[in-house]
């Protein structure tokens, strides 16, 4: 790159609304089930039939649209978008064109290095195609997929580096996921980004846009537009300028290659869809739209920290998911302390879920539980090392982290004269690393106070036993009995 260029990024993004049915049959929208079984005449595309728009697909777009700030429609409609592909099977997709959910919307979302807006052209609902399966010297169809409620959400060109668009599209994920409207899954094909990208010398505003698909991860949208960010470079500092058209990633090869020149919506040629009415939302949808908006993700990182003086890192952690947020506001509203909560869900109870393959809200877990714990550790009724076999006990049995200290008989000894015979009998195991702590090697009094936790099962009470040790560490041999050296 002979000079730094100005760069351009705006994201296409699909996302399958969480709906039983598909968009305009009473089909199921469920991914998982054998080929072409959830069809009908309607997704099939029969002539003669008429498609029903489902309403709440409706309602989790406009949930969508609102909470990305966009002006919602007072009247929206559909058009016919007409191509050909052999998944879909009426050679148009029923799409909104000049009339969609929401218009005009900000975001203020979490760029990595930044926060910046970021601007939304528009969100508006189509159906999806279907799927084809390649194998071998054949393609397979399977019209399960065709007619799911497909959102779709238009940025602005206002991001200036594929980690930015890695970023925006971690933090979008999160959007939808707290917003109840999609899982946002890119792997199992519930999301789907397309990047609209342009290079330019600086100061000249937006160059030739070139579109690229078939991305199912973040990390691919970073991936392939870095190396297009290394092509187009590479085209401008020779003098040339890269056509308007559309590649696909390859992520064998981590290269884009052409797929065919750009289309227009003219090449579309869009026009109403006859069977369906304009929709005109009335003031009891519109109020359940609003109902169904939430804190987002941003917003919440930053209360976190405000609210809990959770360090950035535990708060990144813990607002990563709606439900494990909401699990650590519960447990600190029943009196356990934010940090060492937030500790807790990021280490050791994490461990246990990846352990077991469980999520937070499939597990035995309850805030109640791990408040309890907490204030178990806290009143030191237990240590830290039995707090965690109480943690893993709770995730085997019914019962609660008290009931488990109780039978299983986990409580911390405080009795001086138990603690002070198991610390006589380490050192009258081990004279000569008492002899090297008498020297000053303080690091050999963690080894003598490690073998006292292991002796007494990590039972004993850890302030007062390291207190006893170091009283008898520090008495003359002549009290000593004859143990020490």
């Amino acid at each position: 790159m002979n000079e730094p260029y100005d760069i351009f990024i705006g994201l296409e993004i699909h996302i399958h609304l969480d709906t039983q049915s598909k968009m305009f049959c009473s089909c199921p929208a469920r991914g998982g089930d054998e080929p072409n079984t959830n069809i009908c005449p309607v997704c099939l595309g029969y002539p003669g039939t008429l498609p029903r728009m489902n309403i709440k697909a409706m309602e989790l777009g406009c949930r969508t649209a609102a909470a990305l700030g966009c002006r919602l429609a007072e009247r929206t409609s559909f058009a016919r978008k007409n191509y050909f592909y052999p998944d879909m099977p009426k050679n148009y997709q029923i799409s909104q064109f000049a009339e969609p959910l929401g218009t005009s919307g900000i975001i203020h979302a979490d760029l990595g290095t930044r926060e910046a807006p970021v601007r939304i052209h528009d969100v508006h609902i189509e159906e999806d195609a279907g799927k084809m399966i390649h194998a071998g010297d054949i393609t397979l169809l399977d019209f399960n997929r065709a007619g799911f409620p497909l959102l779709e959400i238009v940025t602005e060109p206002d991001l200036r580096a594929a980690e930015e668009a890695e970023a925006f599209l971690r933090d979008f994920q999160r959007t939808v996921r707290y917003l109840g409207v999609s899982d946002a899954n890119m792997e199992e094909g519930s999301m789907k980004c397309d990047a609209n990208i342009s290079l330019n010398r600086s100061g000249r505003g937006l160059g030739t846009k070139v579109e690229i698909k078939n991305m199912n991860s973040p990390r691919f949208v970073r991936l392939a537009l870095n190396y297009e960010i290394e092509r187009q470079s590479r085209l401008l500092d020779a003098g040339e300028s890269p056509i308007q058209e559309t590649r696909l990633w390859n992520e064998n090869r981590d290269i884009t290659e052409s797929m065919r020149r750009k289309e227009a919506a003219d090449d579309y040629r869009y026009f109403p869809e006859p069977d369906i009415p304009p929709f005109i939302p009335d003031a009891a949808f519109i109020e359940r739209v609003r109902s169904g908006i939430v804190e987002l993700p941003s917003a919440r990182k930053k209360r976190l920290i405000a609210e809990y003086a959770l360090s950035p890192e535990q708060a990144e952690f813990i607002h990563d998911d709606a439900y494990t947020a909401d699990f650590f506001e519960r447990t600190a509203a029943l009196g356990a302390p934010p940090r060492g909560t937030a500790a807790w869900i990021a280490s050791d109870v994490r461990r246990l879920l990846n352990r077991e393959n469980l999520s937070l809200s499939e597990s035995p877990l309850t805030p109640e539980h791990l408040a309890e714990l907490l204030s178990l550790i806290d009143e030191n009724v237990i240590s830290g090392t039995i707090a965690k076999k109480v943690l893993e006990r709770v995730f085997m049995d019914s019962m609660t982290p008290g009931q488990i200290v109780e039978v299983q008989g986990w409580a911390q000894i405080v009795d001086p004269r138990t603690i002070g015979d198991w610390v006589q009998r380490v050192l009258a195991e081990n004279p000569a690393v008492v002899r090297a702590v008498r020297s000053g090697d303080s690091k050999q009094r963690g080894w003598l106070m490690g073998r006292l936790m292991r002796l007494s099962e990590g039972r004993a009470a850890p302030r007062l036993a390291g207190r006893i040790l170091d009283e008898k560490i520090a008495a003359p041999e002549s009290e000593q009995g004859g143990t020490a050296p």
